[in-house]
């Protein structure tokens, strides 16, 4: 019986070891059988069906809907001509509040952030940023001719006559102090009309708002007598730059997609078509992010 045993034994090893090597070599069967194919991008997959979802938080100019329900802003408007020219003729724009963005996007709520995000380190982490197609930092105005020259808060700094307007709870407020403009030179308004009309009244001397707030509130008041500083130096504070950069948005194993939309994007900023498009949006040539690029910002 324990030769039996043993025989029985050894003919199911034999057995289990011959099974195992036949499943490890091609045969008819499993040569023909069908490999799987790779998965499709995101970019593809918007070329073939002819549209994309993205993600905006209703924030004018950048990304906003109409009354009517439609999708606009600088952001979006890049967006749009980009992805048309990539193929892509419709966008789904889907509402979400701001600090919603990145985590939807990764979620794969949507495929694309056009909210005209700033790029900086800590985002970049989380997604991966086309080039930026705008830029942002401060502006003043003042009076035609800019009587008192005006061009950076340090000249408001070093005129101790001069006074600036900024509206209540702005930056702009922390800004002109760390430039070292002392706090009665600063006059702070309720709204950013009523810091044109101080400007207009000659209570104030200049008016500081981000540059496209600002260049909106010029052409509302159809008022030649008032002209913004076009050379105004950017403030740094603690010894940084207060200029931040906008973007869209994919997610990080979009590679592709995002490298087709830098291509797109760059040759709108080199034939002047992007300056057209962000001008309807308050944004100027002082808007335009120059060669930044995406990869420095990140950097830091």
């Amino acid at each position: 019986m324990k030769k039996l045993f043993s025989y029985s034994l050894s003919l199911l090893l034999v057995l289990v070891v011959v099974g195992c090597s036949a499943q490890t070599t091609d045969s008819p069967t499993t040569a023909n059988e069908e490999k799987p194919t790779t998965q499709e991008s995101t970019l593809e997959k918007a070329k073939k069906q002819g549209f994309i979802t993205v993600g905006f938080a209703n924030e004018n100019p950048y990304a906003y809907a109409t009354p009517d329900g439609k999708l606009t802003g600088e952001a979006v408007e890049v967006a749009r001509v980009i992805l048309k020219n990539l193929g892509i003729n419709e966008m789904n724009g889907v509402l979400t509040e701001f600090g919603s963005l990145i985590p939807g996007l990764k979620a794969k709520r949507f495929d694309i952030i056009t909210a005209g995000m700033f790029v900086n380190p800590e985002r970049s982490k989380e997604v991966a940023f086309a080039n930026p197609e705008y830029s942002i930092g401060e502006a003043i105005a003042v009076k035609k001719g800019n009587p008192q020259n005006l061009h950076s808060y340090a000249d408001i700094a070093s005129n101790k006559k001069s006074k600036i307007a900024v509206m209540v709870g702005a930056i702009e407020n922390d800004y002109l102090l760390k430039s070292g403009v002392a706090k009665d030179q600063i006059v702070t308004v309720p709204d950013q009309p009523s810091a044109i009309s101080a400007l207009q009244a000659g209570r104030v001397d200049a008016v500081t708002m981000t540059g496209p707030s600002l260049q909106a509130m010029l052409v509302s008041s159809k008022d030649d007598q008032i002209e913004r500083v076009t050379d105004f130096k950017q403030p740094e504070i603690d010894g940084k730059s207060v200029k931040g950069y906008g973007a869209a948005a994919f997610r990080k194993e979009d590679t592709s997609f995002k490298e087709a939309f830098n291509e797109e994007l760059d040759k709108l900023r080199k034939s002047g078509q992007l300056l057209e498009i962000l001008k309807p949006f308050g944004f100027t040539e002082q808007e335009l992010p120059g060669e930044m690029t995406a990869d420095q910002l990140a950097s830091g």
